[in-house]
């Protein structure tokens, strides 16, 4: 038996290969991107708009739930009231949508250099 002989092992898993450079890049610095910099400035324009318009909306359904059961259950004393209330509910909800787009539209505005910018360095 010759003892000195010379051998080449090789052995490669892709599955193995994946999980260490997914665990790799867990701890790797983050590298600004600036297509996602562009796409969260995008997306973060719509969320205060968004979040002031939930929550007139959500006010007005309330109010005008509340006067639907005032004309509803409680019909021989809070009737006109009940009216009054539900109308009101009905402005608030018609409400939130020009709350949502002048909100919108103001930080649109604030935000519009960063977005020209970006856009410019990325289409070169």
């Amino acid at each position: 038996m010759n003892k000195n002989k010379e051998t080449f092992e090789y052995t490669y898993s892709a599955k193995q290969q994946e999980e260490i450079e997914k665990i790799r890049k867990k701890y790797l610095p983050k590298e600004e991107n600036k297509m996602e910099l562009l796409r969260k400035l995008d997306k973060d324009v719509t969320k205060p708009g968004m979040i002031c318009s939930l929550v007139i909306g959500i006010i007005g359904c309330f109010l005008f739930g509340m006067g639907m059961c005032c004309v509803l259950v409680w019909a021989e004393s809070f009737f006109t009231v009940g009216i009054v209330i539900g109308i009101a509910g009905m402005a608030v909800m018609g409400a939130a949508l020009p709350v949502y787009q002048k909100i919108t539209a103001k930080e649109r505005k604030r935000i519009a250099p960063q977005i020209l910018a970006l856009t410019e360095e990325l289409s070169k």
